[in-house]
């Protein structure tokens, strides 16, 4: 068995079938004999590993076995030496595994390859879609002594044969079948081989897995002829040259790899060329692979070798997107990328091209496009040199994508011992790379007191260990801290060429991350300024990857909102916005998407934003139980929009009670509800302190004056150092309506019936009679003004009846009123007898720090007095106020103003974030 052992170690070494079987001791060729091994009589020379039958063929250079013979490339006999042509004529492409992936596919190339009108094409292939992967599968197996291989590569066959039926027909099918049963034979020899040894050798698993990239290569070649273009097939192994580096990488030999292109080009000239991607061979002629992503790599080092016009990857995807589509999904495509930009953002794991694959082209200009094989009509985006004046002068031109690593951990080595001691951060570096461990990125303290690096999380703990062990006399001796492990980050690159000449771009990043609560635990930024790195927590990954993707390619201000209480005022809102949002997006750059809308019992979400003309049908077709946590949830949690503000258009205390914890999560909060601000203070408090140290906000103007600006005048005021002194005013919408038409003979109830009637009242008129709700409005005031009361501490005036407080409903109540007009009656002449009013009125009394709700008489000339329908009125007496109250007047009842107030916010929460005021 050792020689089998040996054999497949050895691909000098060549068994028969006699050998599998008996273990003979195999003969050897030396690699300087065997020129001809594994390759035809007229291919350029190069070894190969196989495995040569004795009982059917004689061990002589004419009777080798080698695969994939090539049985449709005409043999050029000339003895004149065709020049090899370089520069534009030449156009490249290359066709994936997908592109490859069945017949229909590969006609469809074909058709590709002839629309081009290059002079000459060459073209790069991969094997077909999932065939290297079985491949490998094969080796695996017969590595583990696993029979099953055996079925395994019938399966093989079966997809290559089925497909050349499909493709070829008559000498060319024949020829094909024939090569392909010969290739199948001896794949089949050395897989039992491998089954025996028990194991292969890189270079002998390289050979084997090769065949699929042979197959298609031959495949397309006879499809193009078949269309009557001139075309040859090119195994690449007889022309790349690559050195294997140590780090499972390889390194193109361009000069000797250029000198057998033009041997190859003299004896098989052609105007189109479909070669072998992913294959290669050493400099000692044994067969290689190109590794990750090698068959781009293979169509950009040929697309240097022949001086190229432009190498062109066909792909499945309509380009590079600024962002991975699956975690922001109004990602865009771009139209052009920089060497240096693809370069960046391949290296954070974009899927554009491995970062090697652009090494060839760069030399001499060639650019790559990348384009969609099942999309012709997106032209894909294009990697050159430069990409100046191309997409514009916004910001999303300074930085063209994001990019993100998951499942990293950060260590971080501290102590005061490290500064200014030279050789710490090789002795850390050492230990990582001892350890094999790849550093993704570093950041150091320009104090030199810390040094932190991201390392893949699955190798920290042996980073950490080891760093421990060799800095265990420092950690003793307290001149190191710690060698700190921070677990679950994510890497987050934002890339572009220009951010290097751009003030401003990394501001705008961070402001982004801050706005949408993101904290960032480490940055990284070269002097070449092309990337800037953060860590942040792979749980806010893809959160900071929208927020940063929607600040600088969305609308400037992009919100998801959610509607909490579709009823009135919610309902209202819900029309506004609908009327409004276009005009928002197109002239303002705000762009404002419901993504759910939920009442007590029914909830209506949407991944992409709901349909607001439609809003009401689609809640009855598509609404669900309403679940206020799932409703959260998905506002903030399940799409691409980093900004969320929850609209409470409610009365509700109990969704009132879920705001600290909304804004704690980053959530915004818009609400005309009164109960947050006017419920127990301790609560009022720690609201209001969370809301100023976070960068989360919460407005609430329609609280207290509908649609009226009074919150914002008294912040206004208190923020530019005026004290208040006293606050007055009429904040019923209802009570004014009722108070500015009782007057002359009408009675009290005949009014109140009279403002029922036109919905001016709520549904039970003492509601509104009571004086709570202006209670309520006072304290928010008086606490915004910086007492700190509660509501049981307003006095309130009510007009309810005492012996009416109790009645069973609001039609026995409206019944019973008319007894107990002579009060008011009363009340009324008395004022006017004086030449007053009566008005109902909430006063804050900064002064006295005190409040009050009450029935108060005015002059028929003070403001209070001049009231019609139902406005109200506020006056603010403050110490630049003094003598002449600052008024604010308008309507203040109504579905319309309020929701045009919660509108309002909601346009001021958009500034806040960003949108041009």
């Amino acid at each position: 068995m050792a020689s089998l052992s040996s054999a497949i170690s050895n691909p000098g070494h060549i068994l028969s079938p006699n050998a599998l079987a008996h273990d003979v001791k195999p003969k050897k060729i030396c690699y300087s004999q065997c020129h001809a091994f594994f390759l035809p009589p007229h291919r350029s020379p190069i070894c190969r590993m196989g495995f040569v039958s004795g009982l059917e063929r004689k061990m002589t250079l004419k009777s080798r076995i080698f695969a994939s013979v090539t049985v449709d490339t005409p043999v050029n006999t000339s003895p004149e030496k065709v020049q090899l042509p370089k520069g534009d004529t030449w156009s490249v492409h290359k066709f994936g595994g997908t592109c490859m992936g069945s017949s229909e596919r590969i006609k469809n190339v074909a058709k590709i390859v002839l629309s081009d009108d290059s002079e000459r094409k060459f073209i790069v292939v991969s094997a077909m879609s999932k065939v290297t992967d079985m491949i490998y599968d094969l080796i695996y197996k017969a590595q583990s002594r696993d029979d099953s291989y055996l079925s395994a590569l019938d399966a093989v066959l079966e997809k290559h044969r089925s497909t050349a039926f499909d493709l070829l027909d008559g000498d060319e099918l024949g020829s094909f079948l024939a090569q392909l049963n010969h290739d199948i034979s001896n794949l089949k020899a050395m897989l039992r081989a491998i089954y025996i040894a028990g194991h292969a050798t890189e270079s002998f698993t390289d050979f084997v897995v090769g065949h699929g990239e042979l197959w298609s290569a031959q495949m397309l070649s006879c499809v193009v002829r078949k269309n009557g273009v001139d075309c040859n097939w090119m195994d690449t192994r007889e022309v790349l040259i690559v050195n294997p580096t140590s780090s499972n990488q390889v390194d193109p030999d361009f000069k000797e790899s250029e000198e057998r292109l033009e041997i190859w080009y003299s004896k098989n000239p052609s105007k189109t060329i479909v070669a072998t991607g992913f294959i290669a061979s050493t400099p000692k002629n044994i067969p290689t692979t190109l590794k990750r992503d090698g068959s781009d790599f293979s169509a950009a080092i040929m697309g240097a070798l022949f001086r190229a016009r432009q190498v062109t990857i066909w792909t499945d995807v309509d380009g590079v997107y600024s962002a991975d589509p699956r975690k922001v999904s109004e990602a865009v495509i771009l139209k052009t990328l920089s060497y240096q930009e693809a370069w960046e953002m391949s290296y954070f794991g974009a899927n554009v091209l491995h970062p090697r694959t652009i090494i060839p082209v760069m030399r001499y200009d060639i650019p790559i496009i990348i384009r969609n094989v099942f999309n012709l009509a997106v032209p894909g985006t294009k990697i050159c040199r430069s990409t100046e004046d191309e997409d514009g002068q916004g910001l999303e031109s300074f930085v063209k994508g994001f990019a993100t690593i998951d499942n990293l951990a950060l260590v971080n080595v501290e102590g005061t011992g490290m500064a200014g001691v030279p050789g710490t951060a090789s002795t850390i570096f050492s230990a990582v790379k001892d350890v094999g461990a790849n550093v993704i990125m570093i950041s150091q303290a320009s104090s030199e007191h810390s040094v932190c690096f991201a390392v893949p999380e699955k190798e920290v703990n042996a980073v950490s260990e080891l760093l421990k062990s060799r800095f265990r006399e420092a950690l003793n001796a307290g001149r190191l801290s710690q060698v700190q492990v921070i677990p679950n980050c994510s890497i987050l690159a934002a890339v572009g060429q220009k951010m290097a000449s751009t003030p401003g771009v990394s501001a705008t990043l961070f402001n982004a991350l801050a706005k949408a609560n993101i904290n960032v635990r480490a940055i990284a930024q070269g002097c070449s300024e092309y990337n800037i790195t953060v860590v942040v927590k792979r749980e806010d990954c893809i959160r900071a990857l929208r927020a940063v993707h929607s600040r600088f390619y969305l609308s400037r201000t992009t919100i998801a909102m959610g509607i909490i209480g579709p009823g009135l005022i919610g309902g209202t809102l819900l029309d506004q916005l609908r009327d409004q949002t276009a005009t928002l997006k197109e002239e303002f750059n705000i762009d404002l998407r419901v993504m759910g809308i939920t009442g007590s019992r029914t909830m209506l979400l949407s991944e992409a934003g709901i349909d607001l003309s439609r809003w009401k049908e689609l809640q009855k077709e598509k609404g669900v139980v309403a679940d206020m946590e799932k409703f959260v949830q998905h506002i903030h949690g399940n799409h691409f929009i980093p900004n969320t503000v929850l609209v409470d258009c409610t009365a509700d205390s109990s969704i009132a009670s879920h705001y600290y914890d909304w804004l704690r999560k980053g959530i915004h909060v818009v609400t005309p509800n009164k109960k947050a601000n006017s419920g127990p203070l301790d609560q009022y408090l720690k609201l209001r302190a969370l809301q100023r140290q976070s960068y989360t906000h919460y407005f609430y103007e329609a609280t207290v004056g509908a649609g009226l600006p009074i919150i914002n005048t008294l912040q206004g005021l208190l923020e530019t150092g005026d004290k208040i002194l006293r606050i007055e005013g009429i904040f019923s919408g209802t009570l004014s309506y009722i108070f500015n038409n009782f007057i002359g003979r009408r009675t009290f109830s005949e009014v109140v019936a009279e403002a029922k009637q036109a919905g001016y009242t709520e549904p039970d008129p003492r509601d509104d009679l009571s004086g709570t709700d202006v209670c309520r409005k006072v304290i928010i005031l008086a606490r915004e003004s910086g007492l700190k009361l509660e509501l049981s501490d307003i006095p309130v005036e009510s007009l309810v009846p005492e012996p009416l407080k109790d009645s069973a409903s609001a039609e026995e109540f409206m019944q019973k009123l008319p007894q107990f007009d002579h009060d008011l009656a009363k009340k009324r002449q008395i004022a006017e007898d004086a030449g007053q009013v009566l008005r109902y009125v909430g006063v804050v009394d900064m002064v006295n720090q005190e409040g009050a709700v009450k029935l108060q008489t005015y002059k028929n000339d003070h403001p209070f007095a001049q009231l019609s329908g139902a406005d109200n009125i506020i006056a603010f007496t403050t110490t630049r106020y003094k003598d002449q109250p600052l008024i604010v007047r308008g309507p203040g009842a109504g579905a319309e103003v309020t929701a045009g107030g919660v509108f309002s916010d909601i346009l001021r929460l958009a500034s806040y974030l960003g949108a041009p005021s």
